[in-house]
C-alpha cells in the first residue's frame, strides 16, 4: 500500500482544474480550529487554512457568483432561490481504501447540533490507531419493468423466451448511453405477471435517470419481438427497491455496496469515550434486539445523518437516503480486548456526474474529497463508508458511556457550544 495522502502544513500549488489534488508529505495534517468555537475568527481561519491547502471554497463562503437560472433548467422548476444549509467541515480522517486513500476533510452540510463535533470526535479517535480501511465492492443500478399476460401460461411463455433476447437487450441499452451498460437479467413469476430485474453499470453517475431512460428503450424493442403482446406493462415496478428500504441490496448492490472497518485498541475507547469494550459492545446488542422489534431492514444507528450530511454538501440525490439507510453495523470484541466495528452500505446511490453533483457549493465539497475526477465515485463510496462508522462509534460510545442525552443538550441547543460536565462534552478535544 503506498503512503497515505496528507494534506499538507505548507500551502499547495493552486489546482488547474476544480479539483484540488491531493499532496504527500511528511507531516501530520494540521487540524482546524475546535469545531465548536463558533466566532467569526474560528470561521476565517478555517476558510485561510483550506484556501492555503488548495481547496476552492468561494461559493460555500458565499463569494461566488450568482447562478444563471438557465442552467438549472432539468434540476429545478419554477425557481425563486436556494434554501441554505450551513456547512461545517470535519477532518482530517485518514482513510485506507481501495479508491480512497489519504487524510481527508470532510463537508458536512446539517442543522443538527453536535453532529460536526462528534465526527471529529470519531475521527480523531481513528486516526490514532491509523486510520480506517474500506473499499467499495461492487457497483450496480437497477430498474425492475413487469409485463402482465391473460393468464399464467401465456407470462411462462415470455419468462422462458426473454433470456434468449439478452444480448440483443444489452445492445439497446448500449445505445441509450455511453456509460450505461446492461449487466445482468433476473427473472420472477407471480401468476400471470412477469417481473425483470435488470442490473446495470453507469459509470461515475448514480444513474437512476440513465437506467430509466435504458430500460424503456429495452422494454421497446422486447414489445416489438416478443411472441405474445402483454396486456399492460410498466417501465418500473417498485421491485428495484427505488428510494425505499428493502433486503434486495444485502444479495449484491443497489448503486454502490460500500464497507469501511477499524480496530479500537481498549486504552483508545477509555481516552475519547470513558467507557470500555464491553460497555460498547453490549450497548450495540441492546440496540439490535430493539432494532429487530421495529422491524426494520438492516442493523445500524444513525447512519442517515452521516449520509443526508454528506448527500447534501454533494450534490446527491437526498431522497436516496431512505433506501442507502439499509446497512448493517457491528461491534464485537476481540480477544485482545480490543474493539472490532465496522459498516456495510449496500445501497449507495451517489455519483460524482450527473444530478446536482455540477452545482457550484457541490462542486466545492466534492472537489474537497478529491472525486471530481473519472472513476471518483468509487471514492466516494468509501468516504461515505467511513463518515458513517465515525457516526456509529460517536453513537454508541455516547449511549456506553451515558453521555448521549448530555452531549445534546449541552451543543445540540442554541446559544451552547461545549457542556459543563466532563462526561457530556462534545467538544472535539481528546479525553484526559
Amino acid at each position: 500500500m503506498t503512503e497515505a495522502t496528507r494534506i499538507p502544513d505548507t500551502p499547495a500549488a493552486p489546482p488547474t482544474g476544480d479539483e484540488a489534488a491531493p499532496v504527500t508529505a511528511a507531516a501530520a495534517p494540521r487540524r482546524l480550529p475546535s469545531t465548536t468555537d463558533m466566532s467569526r475568527e474560528a470561521r476565517d481561519t478555517r476558510r485561510e487554512r483550506l484556501r492555503a491547502d488548495g481547496f476552492r471554497i468561494d461559493h460555500l463562503c458565499g463569494d461566488g457568483a450568482e447562478v444563471d437560472p438557465g442552467s438549472l433548467a432539468g434540476s429545478i422548476e419554477g425557481f425563486i432561490g436556494f434554501a441554505q444549509v450551513p456547512v461545517g467541515v470535519a477532518g482530517p480522517v485518514r482513510i485506507r481504501g481501495l479508491r480512497a486513500e489519504g487524510d481527508f476533510m470532510i463537508p458536512i452540510a446539517t442543522t443538527e447540533g453536535t453532529l460536526v463535533a462528534s465526527f471529529q470526535h470519531a475521527f480523531n479517535a481513528m486516526n490514532r490507531c491509523g486510520g480506517a480501511a474500506a473499499a467499495c465492492t461492487q457497483e450496480q443500478t437497477g430498474r425492475s419493468p413487469c409485463f402482465s399476460f391473460t393468464d399464467l401460461a401465456s407470462a411462462t411463455a415470455f419468462a422462458r423466451w426473454v433470456p434468449g433476447q439478452f444480448a440483443a437487450m444489452q445492445a439497446v441499452a448500449a445505445g441509450t448511453s455511453r456509460y450505461c451498460r446492461l449487466r445482468s437479467l433476473r427473472i420472477s413469476v407471480m401468476a400471470n405477471t412477469v417481473y425483470l430485474v435488470l442490473e446495470y453499470s453507469t459509470g461515475d453517475a448514480a444513474g437512476q435517470n440513465m437506467v430509466t431512460l435504458a430500460t424503456q428503450a429495452v422494454c421497446q424493442h422486447l414489445l416489438g419481438a416478443m411472441p405474445q403482446q402483454p396486456v399492460s406493462w410498466l417501465v418500473e415496478s417498485v421491485l428495484s427497491g427505488d428510494k425505499r428500504a428493502s433486503a434486495h441490496a444485502f444479495l449484491g448492490a443497489r448503486g454502490r455496496n460500500a464497507s469501511a472497518e477499524i480496530v479500537l485498541p481498549a486504552k483508545q475507547i477509555a481516552r475519547y469515550w470513558r467507557t470500555d469494550t464491553d460497555a460498547m459492545v453490549r450497548a450495540w446488542n441492546q440496540a439490535i434486539v430493539g432494532s429487530a422489534q421495529t422491524g426494520a431492514v438492516g442493523v445500524q444507528g444513525n447512519v442517515a445523518n452521516a449520509l443526508a450530511a454528506l448527500f447534501i454538501a454533494c450534490g446527491q440525490d437526498v431522497a436516496c437516503v431512505a433506501e442507502a439507510v439499509t446497512s448493517v453495523t457491528r461491534i464485537e470484541r476481540l480477544p485482545t480486548g480490543d474493539l472490532y466495528a465496522s459498516v456495510t452500505l449496500p445501497n449507495l446511490i451517489v455519483g460524482t456526474v450527473g444530478g446536482g453533483t455540477y452545482l457550484p457549493t457541490a462542486r466545492e465539497c466534492l472537489s474537497m474529497l478529491g472525486c471530481t475526477g473519472t472513476g471518483s465515485a468509487g471514492r466516494f463510496a468509501e468516504i461515505c463508508a467511513v463518515v458513517a462508522l465515525a457516526g456509529e462509534l460517536s453513537i454508541c460510545g455516547a449511549m456506553a458511556s451515558g453521555a448521549f442525552a448530555g452531549a445534546h443538550a449541552a451543543g445540540g441547543r442554541k446559544g451552547r457550544t461545549t457542556g459543563t460536565d466532563g462526561a457530556a462534552t462534545v467538544a472535539d478535544t481528546p479525553a484526559s
